[in-house]
């Protein structure tokens, strides 16, 4: 008799274990569909960044239709410098309006990373992380997973949080190792039946108005302030701060040494011709606030009227990203 109760029980557990993981597949299986059905989608949201100095909070804006077309804007609330990556049938761009100046990128994004404000990046992260859980709480699906970009970010973990009636994204949280959130954003409004035509996606299309001319004014009449990396690594230290005037532009140069060395250059960010794109060299480095290029080596992007350029044989590229993301204001110069 106790032999058939445990036997009994064995199998309840089994067909407990089961019916969850089946519950979880059809869950996860919807939402591909419903996320991934339409002929594109546009979405607003907000994104708040603890990455490095004071949180900062943004406003985000994307446009996806199928296949492979893409819009985001991102614009740090309170500010008037708005930031685009565009992919179209030409190639990925990062285009900075107020600045004039566009950057042609070979890269294959968003495929092969986390994208958290990407709807269908978000369902593929939860589908392919096998060891993803779901819970169910307060009318809410909610999906800890593994991101997929970790070796470039140093941000392994999300948790996704899903409207039960809607199907749709809430919300989603980016964390480090340690579980420490870096990373929010709040969706506000996501259409899954906008599809705009090929020809809104050109990248002069973006680039070229009045607003923007202002806005570039306003940015090369800035002082430049040197910013400094709130990162610390032992045995790294700052040894070197120098000021170069060349040609009426004031460049600031931080040699860090240690055992991860790397030099740091920041010069006001300078207006270019976005009719003509630049090619940029390297990769793609999505930093959240900014979009920036990265090599094995190198690390270049701009940010609150700086243009930053980081050197380094002893540092990771995850370690650059790292450096960038950790910049804040320090001496007005």
């Amino acid at each position: 008799m106790r032999f058939r109760l445990i036997s009994v029980l064995v199998i309840m557990s089994f067909l407990l274990v089961a019916c969850g993981g089946s519950s979880q597949e059809k869950v996860v299986g919807k939402l591909g569909e419903e996320w991934g059905d339409g002929k594109g989608y546009e979405l607003t949201a907000t994104m708040e960044m603890k990455t490095g100095g004071e949180p900062r909070t943004y406003d985000v804006n994307v446009w996806h239709t199928k296949p492979d077309f893409y819009r985001v804007t991102v614009t740090e609330q309170n500010d008037n410098v708005t930031q685009m990556i565009v992919r179209n049938e030409e190639g990925v761009f990062v285009v900075t309006p107020a600045l004039r100046k566009t950057y042609k990128f070979q890269s294959e994004w968003p495929k092969q990373n986390s994208q958290a404000y990407l709807i269908g990046a978000l369902a593929q992260d939860i589908a392919e992380d096998k060891e993803a859980v779901m819970t169910e709480k307060d009318g809410e699906y909610i999906f800890e997973t593994a991101t997929r970009n970790a070796e470039k970010t140093g941000l392994p973990l999300q948790k996704i949080i899903v409207d039960k009636k809607t199907m749709l994204p809430k919300s989603v949280v980016i964390m480090d190792d340690s579980k420490e959130e870096k990373i929010m954003i709040d969706f506000k409004e996501i259409d899954l039946s906008v599809a705009h035509k090929k020809e809104e996606y050109a990248v002069e299309k973006f680039s070229e108005n009045e607003e923007n001319e202002v806005a570039a004014a306003d940015i090369e009449d800035k002082e430049l302030q040197t910013h400094y990396p709130s990162v610390q690594w032992e045995n790294t230290k700052l040894a070197d701060e120098t000021v170069i005037q060349e040609d009426g532009v004031e460049r600031v140069v931080l040699t860090f040494e240690g055992e991860k060395a790397y030099t740091l250059m920041q010069q006001p960010a300078a207006s270019g011709n976005s009719v003509l794109p630049v090619f940029a060299p390297g990769d793609l480095a999505d930093l959240g606030f900014t979009i920036g290029a990265i090599t094995d080596t190198s690390i270049s992007w701009e940010k609150d009227g700086v243009s930053f350029f980081l050197a380094s044989t002893k540092l990771t590229r995850e370690e650059m990203m790292e450096v960038a993301a950790s910049m804040t204001v320090g001496n007005v110069k």
